[in-house]
């Protein structure tokens, strides 16, 4: 479990492997502290495990269904990644519950600076859409953001400069991949609503339809 604050930016340093399999090699500082074999780090939100490390790098396998689902396909050697370790029962929670498993991908359509602030708009698929809600949370390649708005094919969230200067937002621009997880609380509400399941006599339920307005009336948005 994570709360989406990233704790240091590491720098892929290799990745190795065959097929859709993969390994990469980190070098971080921060998240190597009382690091053990067997630990989890988000790597741009992607909840991976410590399979070796040394002082200043850490290493991970990829399986191919997280090589296939998310942007770590598409990263280089050089390239700057959001790390945050496992969170530790009693720490300050200042972000919001971060799984580390990855709904989908999204693309930087749009960067706009905004007073001090930096406007972007992410295009993605409308079954992941459908869990953004304006002033809701979502996580960009391991970062609790708040939503500022949400249409039928993207959401758009404002960066504070602390929040650009600190992750590899920085480096994003138009038209690059992002790793988007959506609020688990709104999952977990669409699958108790929409498969209720009633055993009785052998009869079912229908799933329930779950849509803004019934959300709407019944407190939950």
């Amino acid at each position: 479990m994570f709360t989406g604050l990233v704790e240091e930016l590491g720098v892929l340093e290799a990745m190795t492997g065959s097929g859709e399999a993969s390994r990469l090699v980190i070098s971080a500082q921060r998240v190597l502290e009382g690091v053990k074999t067997g630990d989890s780090i988000a790597v741009n939100g992607i909840c991976l495990t410590v399979t070796s490390f040394t002082s200043r790098h850490f290493t991970v396998d990829v399986m191919p269904e997280t090589m296939n689902k998310t942007s770590l396909r598409q990263l280089r050697q050089g390239q700057r990644v959001n790390l945050e370790r496992a969170m530790r029962l009693g720490d300050r929670f200042g972000g919001h519950i971060v799984s580390g498993h990855v709904d989908g991908t999204g693309t930087v359509s749009a960067r706009q600076s905004h007073a001090n602030a930096v406007l972007f708009r992410i295009a993605a698929d409308p079954s992941l859409l459908k869990y953004v809600i304006p002033r809701g949370s979502i996580c960009i390649d391991g970062i609790s953001l708040t939503v500022v708005d949400v249409d039928d094919s993207s959401f758009s969230v404002s960066i504070i400069p602390h929040t650009l200067a600190e992750t590899s937002l920085r480096d994003r621009k138009v038209g690059d991949q992002v790793n988007l997880e959506a609020d688990v609380i709104g999952k977990y509400v669409e699958r108790l609503l929409g498969w209720r399941t009633r055993e009785s006599g052998g009869v079912h339920e229908q799933p329930a339809k779950l849509s803004l307005a019934f959300l709407q009336e019944n407190g939950f948005v």
